[in-house]
């Protein structure tokens, strides 16, 4: 829902364009999803992944995590009181929080999950894993729910779903890399059942038959609960649809490519090309427009409950009724998309970013 407040923005359109120069060097898969929003989520969402990205590079990339995180906390309270720090990401996610009325404990979830990363931990059962994954993503997807206007739990729960499995499918595709810097995210539970020394492949990983197992394993995870995000993405406003169906097809297709690569996310690096990615771009406006429906679903991941808990009590959002967009509209929506993306890639002469 959003907030009745006429208050002028905190944000400035130099800032936005800030946010969005942040988005589309370090979160590529995003900022091409994004383009397919409406204008006014666009804007929202993206200040609220600007504020995202940063705080992740602030903590990631700092030499003194726990310094990096306090300061971010700090932040993040002033965020709160309207009186942002002088930074472009903070002034337009305090335009989200209070256009928006997103809950304190979103934001803070996903601190912890920082803080995690920072004190290196491991985890022993997928449980663990997702407690870790709804921090880091889920949350991020239920943020993006309440900016599309959706307060519904059960919606609330299938955008935490689709953040979780491309939290897991991040974590499928980099395990050579994490390991390599001294990470591991597989559950220490399926290693061990797999025969695989979590000490060994976080000092010096090797891919064989048995971490591939592991990776398969994961991947399945992430594959059913993209289904059961479908679930929620068929409920979305018309307008927000294809730029989420957009990422949710987009990140899934990393797990595919890992699997065409025979599931060695040590040596290689699965990437999906751009020929694919405006395939599944055109395939998610066709997608977005269906009218059928998957069967609504009232499962929530536990480690999610404290979240949808937290949910402000408002009715759900009933956006103004829109018209679904013609073939011939879609067609043309989708070339624009496809020529703005491919003068974005120019620069690089290769694949996204994702």
């Amino acid at each position: 829902m959003r907030s009745d407040s006429t208050a002028s923005p905190f944000a400035s359109p130099a800032d936005l364009a800030e946010c969005r120069a942040l988005l589309c060097g370090g979160s590529r898969t995003f900022f091409a999803a994004s383009l397919v929003l409406p204008a006014r989520v666009r804007r929202a969402a993206t200040g609220l992944y600007a504020f995202c990205r940063m705080a992740d590079d602030a903590v990631d990339l700092g030499k003194d995590r726990a310094a990096a995180l306090c300061d971010l906390r700090g932040r993040l309270q002033r965020i709160y009181a309207g009186a942002p720090d002088d930074i472009a990401a903070d002034r337009a996610f305090a335009d989200v929080v209070r256009e928006y009325q997103i809950p304190v404990a979103y934001p803070d979830a996903l601190l912890e999950g920082f803080e995690w990363d920072a004190m290196n931990r491991r985890y022993q059962t997928l449980a663990e894993l997702n407690a870790y994954a709804v921090r880091v993503a889920g949350v991020v997807g239920a943020m993006m729910a309440m900016v599309m206007g959706v307060r519904d739990a059960k919606l609330v729960a299938r955008a935490c779903d689709l953040g979780v499995a491309m939290q897991l499918t991040n974590i499928a595709r980099d395990v050579g890399e994490d390991a390599r810097n001294g990470r591991v995210y597989l559950p220490l539970q399926w290693l061990d059942e797999a025969g695989v020394e979590p000490q060994a492949l976080g000092s010096s990983p090797v891919f064989d038959e048995r971490l591939g197992t592991v990776v398969s394993r994961l991947l399945a995870k992430a594959e059913s609960l993209y289904a059961r995000s479908e679930a929620g993405l068929a409920e979305l406003p018309l307008a927000c649809r294809p730029g989420m169906y957009a990422a949710r097809l987009l990140y899934a297709e990393i797990g595919h490519e890992l699997a065409r690569r025979k599931l060695d996310s040590v040596n290689h690096r699965a990437v999906v090309q751009w020929p694919r990615k405006a395939r599944l771009l055109g395939g998610a406006v066709y997608a977005a427009t269906l009218r059928s429906a998957p069967a609504s679903c009232d499962e929530v991941l536990p480690e999610a409950g404290y979240l949808l808990a937290s949910l402000p009590e408002s009715p759900l959002v009933k956006p103004r009724r829109q018209r679904a967009p013609g073939f011939g509209e879609r067609v043309v929506w989708v070339v624009d998309l496809f020529e703005r993306l491919e003068r974005l890639e120019r620069p690089e002469r290769g694949a996204l970013k994702t």
